[in-house]
């Protein structure tokens, strides 16, 4: 408004020249949900509250470490063992419990009913090019995965305006009916709660092929899903061999305490000890000491001294003994060994699309489809998929469409699929489509706050459509729009007779249009080839 002129003067009047600008929303920052070791920032809680961090690095200060997994070792009296002599050890196919055999009997490694997956999946987000995301701890490690549990922790996010994808790893250590219940939830929160977020689901039993006896896992899960938002997800099969847990990361202290006297009977036989424990000489005599040390107790007062040893000498003696029984048995030993730390390495894939979907955004932008990008940190998909099997993947009669990890020669694994749930819609079958409209709508809405209670007039209508074009501009100037101009790209219309009627404004309704051509991706390439007649 103008002074008051009252005095004599020369008065200073400043009006804004521009219109607000939109600023654009994040794109890519996952909610993860699930169990950790603590949850705790300097004595304050942060149970069941989204906390921001920005690396693995901010996940150990606030949230611990790595589970300790304890598997049984026993007989599988269900398995055919391979044939071999006394000393050969085969890996035998596992179905729920990894496994080997060894002179002719078969052994399986069952892991714990509790196999929590939230921090090996941090690992493999950031190793994909993960970065800000917020972590929902709903529990610690001495508790069950429970279904309630997760599902109760979702609302916690509705007053989190920056997360824009949703991610509960463990959803798969439920059982089948819970899983698919937990997921439907996350699919109500993104489309019908928020609608502005994206759920990245996991196949429950995902790491099974299709042809299983036990039922084929992607019919199961479409099934099992219903048709409600599925425009705000997308699912991704199979799951994923990795290399999050290394050697160092397992060992005899990873099986549990009444499985031992069982791992030691093999190594006996293995090493020729004697079958009683008793001592022999020289070379045999260290052999047996070592394997006898396995059913230890490592908190009683060595002999000759006063104190207990500390958690440091009980860790620094557990990682000399398996130095040492790993030197001794590197076959049978490391084979166990081996089959836990494959166990612990398969994991579902969703943690790895959020990463992948942080780094294209990143690199490229939302509109750029989340597909043909190598995934970090993983060996080979626990199920390989070929061309053909593909096809009934990403096109099916009741349009679920579910996306292909694929290992490639020379090129290693790769994400070879951009579709939504949704996959028969032509509005909503791309992610980058469905993931950029979010984008847009929310940027927009966020700058259209600053119009509330302004006056319903021309100059505001003029205001607002150009704040909207500007922006607008911005994005199709980066690729971001389909089209030769900004005016093939998109349009606005807000106005009296053109979006509103006089009863809007009476009632202080502001109704503005916008159009956009989102860019998709070229899924499919026809090159047509033609003989042509020799023309010299």
């Amino acid at each position: 408004m103008p002074a008051v002129m009252k005095t004599p003067g020369v008065y200073i009047i400043e009006e804004s020249a521009f219109p607000s600008s939109v600023v654009e929303v994040a794109t890519a920052v996952p909610a993860f949900i699930g169990f950790t070791e603590k949850a705790d920032n300097k004595g304050k809680s942060l149970s069941k509250m989204p906390w921001r961090i920005t690396s693995l690095a901010e996940y150990h200060t606030y949230f611990g470490g790595a589970p300790h997994p304890i598997f049984s070792l026993g007989e599988d009296t269900g398995a055919t063992a391979r044939p071999g002599g006394r000393r050969s050890v085969r890996t035998v196919a596992a179905t729920d419990a990894a496994g080997f055999s060894f002179a002719g009997t078969a052994y399986k490694l069952t892991p714990p009913s509790n196999q929590f997956l939230l921090y090996y999946s941090m690992n493999l987000f950031f190793q994909n090019g993960g970065g800000s995301c917020y972590i929902v701890s709903v529990g610690s490690y001495s508790d069950d995965i429970e279904a309630e549990t997760l599902q109760n922790a979702i609302p916690l996010l509705i007053k989190e305006q920056e997360p824009t994808m949703l991610v509960i790893p463990e959803a798969v250590r439920l059982s089948d009916t819970e899983c698919i219940t937990l997921q439907q939830a996350m699919l109500a929160h993104c489309g019908a709660v928020m609608k502005n977020r994206f759920a990245v689901l996991d196949i429950y039993r995902g790491f099974k092929d299709r042809q299983d006896l036990g039922g084929d896992p992607v019919d199961a899960f479409r099934s099992a899903l219903g048709v409600n938002n599925l425009d705000f997800a997308a699912a991704y099969y199979p799951w994923l061999n990795t290399t999050i847990v290394g050697t160092t990361d397992v060992s005899f202290d990873n099986i549990s305490v009444d499985s031992l006297p069982t791992l030691q009977t093999i190594l006996r036989l293995e090493l020729n000890l004697p079958a009683d424990g008793s001592d022999g000489e020289g070379r045999a005599k260290a052999a047996s000491d070592a394997v006898n040390d396995l059913t230890k107790d490592w908190t009683a007062v060595p002999d000759g001294a006063t104190d207990p040893p500390t958690a440091d000498d009980i860790s620094a003696g557990k990682a000399l003994l398996d130095k040492v029984l790993t030197g001794l048995s590197p076959q049978l030993y490391g084979a166990a060994l081996g089959q836990i730390k494959d166990e612990l390495n398969l994991l579902p894939p969703a943690a790895a699309m959020a990463g992948v979907y942080t780094a294209v955004d990143n690199s490229r932008g939302v509109w750029k489809a989340p597909a043909n990008v190598s995934l970090n940190a993983v060996v080979s998909p626990s199920v390989n998929i070929t061309h053909d099997d593909q096809e009934e993947l990403n096109v099916t009669v009741m349009g679920k469409s579910i996306n292909a990890i694929r290992p490639f020669i020379g090129e290693g694994v790769l994400v070879w699929g951009g579709r939504t749930l949704d996959g028969n819609s032509l509005d909503w079958r791309y992610i980058q489509v469905r993931r950029t409209m979010i984008m847009l709508e929310e940027s927009i809405r966020l700058a259209a706050k600053a119009y509330v209670f302004e006056n319903n007039n021309a100059n505001t209508w003029v205001t607002v459509k150009s704040t909207i074009r500007n922006f607008l501009t911005g994005i199709w100037k980066r690729g971001g729009l389909a089209g030769g101009s900004p005016d093939d790209a998109f349009a606005v219309f807000v106005g009296l007779g053109e979006t509103m009627t006089p009863e809007d404004i009476l009632e202080g309704i502001m109704r503005v249009t916008v159009l956009v051509a989102i860019t998709r991706p070229a899924e499919f390439i026809e090159i047509t080839f033609q003989q042509q007649m020799q023309q010299s």
